[in-house]
């Protein structure tokens, strides 16, 4: 399904406070208008509802994404250990996910992110196998989880 399909997405979102949304909405906006040839991969997670855009249709190609709790939004790097990170505005101390804390849009750094994206999508495109037929511009519910931890429940 193309991006402008949002009903999944806005039905696993349905449980979150209406800024977290907002925030939610505006960075999938934000990578879209920058990688339109990508796909959203959608997981909602016991946890969190994530998604994230990949070159190809496989999670392991994914090098931003998403992920939305109940009062903020971590808008991280799958392999951001390997980014330059000269500002310092990474969070995450594992072996390779990074992320900035978005609680509205006023906390994010667009300039930044740009920066850290074309590195992040370069990796990611250098370290695919190569496809026939790859699908793109694509949004792909990849799991529902059955059971979930969500705010008010």
């Amino acid at each position: 399904m193309p991006k402008e399909e949002l009903t999944d997405l806005m039905r696993f979102l349905l449980p979150y406070p209406g800024k977290v949304k907002a925030a939610a909405l505006w960075l999938r906006e934000f990578v879209w208008d920058l990688y339109p040839d990508c796909n959203e991969l959608i997981y909602d997670n016991y946890n969190a509802v994530a998604f994230g855009w990949s070159p190809t249709d496989k999670a392991g190609d994914v090098f931003c994404s998403i992920a939305v709790y109940s009062d903020h939004v971590n808008f991280g790097f799958n392999k951001g250990s390997d980014l330059d990170d000269p500002g310092n505005m990474l969070i995450g101390d594992g072996s390779l996910y990074r992320y900035i804390k978005v609680k509205d849009k006023n906390d994010f750094h667009e300039w930044y992110a740009k920066e850290l994206l074309v590195q992040a999508y370069k990796n990611s495109v250098d370290g695919m196998k190569p496809q026939k037929d790859p699908v793109k511009g694509q949004t792909i519910v990849k799991s529902i989880s059955p059971v979930k931890r969500r705010p008010g429940l």
